[in-house]
């Protein structure tokens, strides 16, 4: 195995000197991979060496597990370069003692500038009285959909919308689309598919009075080349009264292994073992965040 490896101490420079070294194109680094049973196409290489973007979902982490020994670098030396996956302690905040926006996020700064361009004004006027996500997962194990439906309270007059962000890890395949709007429709809206970002609002039919509550409900439908399902979160900036969140499966197509993970206030994220019902998962979490829900899974025993 080849030693240390100049480069600029980011994971994307040592990513590219141990490509450099090891003579081998994306597309044939591609072909090892496929050989290991990992699926990851030439593009996403491209982005990781770029720094466009890096691995963060737990497939992704495996998948550069791999590609160190594509490469022939020591094990663990790439992955160590990609740091904490998210600061300990408690969650950064604001002057006035808020989470920003784009502080749970992989890059807060494509956040940040992909959300200045919507209206966010409303967002902290807005109580989480109940949210409830709806992931579907197709019969190839892919991601299929996901469905929104929550309750809303304004804490003020005024509150006109609300800002849905999206944030995909493969930024060389299509962003999802939002194809059904219940109680809500949709108004402005950034799409940066080389960042796998999109921001939309979501417009109330009216602006709300103080104490007044509003029921939206949307859909976030893939296409092809469908991503596989390996994990959901959703992160919360503010805390909401009551989450669920379900995992649907196709009929018979069901994970080997599947957990159930949060996370507050910067704390070390809680795992539980779960065991699918029929063909779903689902968990609660009441007067939750700031923090993150999710479940991951695998496929493979």
């Amino acid at each position: 195995m080849s030693g240390q490896l100049p480069h600029d101490g980011t994971f994307a420079g040592a990513l590219r000197e141990a490509i450099r070294a090891r003579g081998l194109s994306l597309e044939r680094l591609r072909d090892h991979l496929r050989v290991r049973g990992v699926s990851i196409t030439a593009a996403t290489l491209s982005y990781w060496q770029s720094g466009r973007s890096r691995p963060e979902r737990r497939d992704s982490v495996l998948a550069l597990r791999h590609l160190e020994q594509v490469l022939d670098v020591p094990p663990g030396r790439l992955t160590a370069l990609l740091g904490p996956p998210r600061a300990r302690g408690r969650w950064p905040a604001r002057a006035d003692g808020l989470p920003e926006i784009g502080r749970f996020w992989p890059d807060r700064t494509r956040i940040d500038a992909a959300v200045s361009e919507v209206d966010t004004r409303w967002d902290e006027r807005l109580t989480r009285i109940s949210q409830h996500d709806v992931v579907s997962v197709g019969p190839g194990q892919e991601e299929l959909a996901f469905h929104s439906r929550q309750v809303l309270r304004a804490e003020a007059d005024g509150p006109d919308r609300w800002v849905v962000i999206v944030h995909i890890d493969e930024h060389d395949r299509p962003l999802p689309q939002v194809t059904s709007l219940r109680g809500c429709r949709a108004g402005r809206s950034v799409h940066r598919p080389e960042d796998g970002l999109l921001v939309m609002e979501l417009l109330f039919e009216r602006p709300l009075a103080k104490g007044e509550t509003v029921i939206t409900e949307h859909t976030l439908v893939n296409s092809a080349p469908f991503p596989l399902a390996t994990n959901y979160e959703r992160k919360f900036r503010l805390p909401t009264r009551e989450y669920v969140l379900e995992i649907r499966f196709s009929p018979g197509v069901l994970p080997a292994r599947c957990r159930r993970y949060s996370e507050q206030d910067g704390q070390p994220a809680e795992w539980t073992d779960v065991l699918p019902g029929g063909d779903s998962v689902h968990g609660v979490a009441l007067n939750f965040g700031p923090g993150r829900f999710g479940f991951d899974w695998d496929w493979d025993s």
